[in-house]
This record gives structure tokens, sequence and C-alpha cells, in this order.
């Protein structure tokens, strides 16, 4: 694993770095990776590469880089945004722009790890998302990880020449339950015997 800084069952979060631009770039500019965020505009490498550089610089932020355990391939990035200290609220951003790794249960997996990470250790006390209504899929995800349907916004985003819906969730910390792992500290501790 390179610089985790969550561990989950099949995948790791880490921070991003400036090397991770063209990957990402490529992702966000995938015609298909695209259609399912809140995008509109292409992404060049220097402008991805800007955008990792100021991550670190804003608390109210807090995105990492998604990696496959058996391989460390960067699948795609999560995060909370919006972070606001005084309600306890942020939102949720989730993207897996390797195609390959879609429908195998990774979005859920780094979804959890993500609410897991806000409510256990941020402290937040709800976290809340968009989604366009038509990504029956991701909001499939959001459901598994204690998510609930709050409200639609009619006819919010124009999307490949329609209007989309936007569906809002959220999950406050009283509906979570936590991802319990084995102990990162059993790792270290040698074996008896």
């Amino acid at each position: 694993m390179k610089n985790p800084f969550l561990i989950g069952p099949r995948l790791y979060l880490r921070p991003l770095e400036r090397e991770d631009a063209p990957r990402l770039t490529g992702y966000i500019n995938d015609p298909a990776v695209r259609r399912t965020l809140l995008m509109h505009r292409p992404m060049s490498v220097g402008q991805e590469q800007a955008w990792l550089e100021t991550l670190g610089k804003d608390e109210h932020h807090v995105v990492m880089g998604i990696a496959r355990q058996s391989d460390d391939e960067l699948i795609g990035a999560t995060g909370l945004h919006r972070i606001d200290f005084r309600t306890r609220n942020a939102e949720l951003g989730l993207s897996l722009g390797d195609r390959s790794a879609w429908g195998q249960g990774f979005g859920t997996e780094a979804t959890r790890m993500m609410v897991d990470y806000g409510f256990g250790t941020l402290n937040l006390h709800r976290i809340w998302l968009q989604v366009y209504a038509s990504n029956a899929p991701a909001i499939r995800v959001y459901e598994k990880v204690g998510f609930r349907k709050e409200g639609v916004q009619r006819e919010h985003h124009f999307m490949e020449g329609q209007y989309e819906d936007g569906v809002l969730m959220g999950i406050l910390r009283s509906e979570w339950k936590p991802l319990t792992l084995p102990s990162a500290r059993a790792d270290r501790e040698p074996a008896k015997g």
C-alpha cells in the first residue's frame, strides 16, 4: 500500500499526489464517468494539478484517492466537502473513475470508509450528498450505507440536452453503523506461540 490513511477490507484511501493528476484527469474527462458527476467542462492535467495543490490548504475539504489493496491502482476519489464545523455537516463526494471497478462493491466500501471517518474522526452530525435521479446504481450504494432520500430538486441540472432532477440524500450520526474492521494494531503485534 502506498501511503494509506484509511484501510478497508479491499480498498485503502490515501492522500492524492500531484502525480495522480493525469489518471484523475482521464477519469473526469471520460464521458461515461462525467455523466455521473456534477461537472460539465473539460479538465486539463494542469488544472487538476493546481486543484490537488490546494487540497491541503483548506480545512473545509478532505479529499482522498481510492486505491485497491490488491494492486495499489488508483480507481477514483472521494471526499468530504464544505465541512461546517459549527453545524457539523459536510457534503460527500465520490467518483469511481476506473470503469472496470464498477459493480464490484468498491463504491459502497469507499462510501462507508468516508462516512466512518466523518462521524468517527471528524465528529460530524450529518453527511449529505446530491446525485442525479437517473443514477440508480449510485443511489443504491448510498442507501446501502444508510443514506436516506431527503428531497428532490426538480429539473435542477442540465445534462446531455435535457433537464435532470437532483436527489438530495443524507445520513445522521444516529443512523450510522460503523464499519467493523480488524484493529490495525493487531496487524503489528507479533504472533504468539
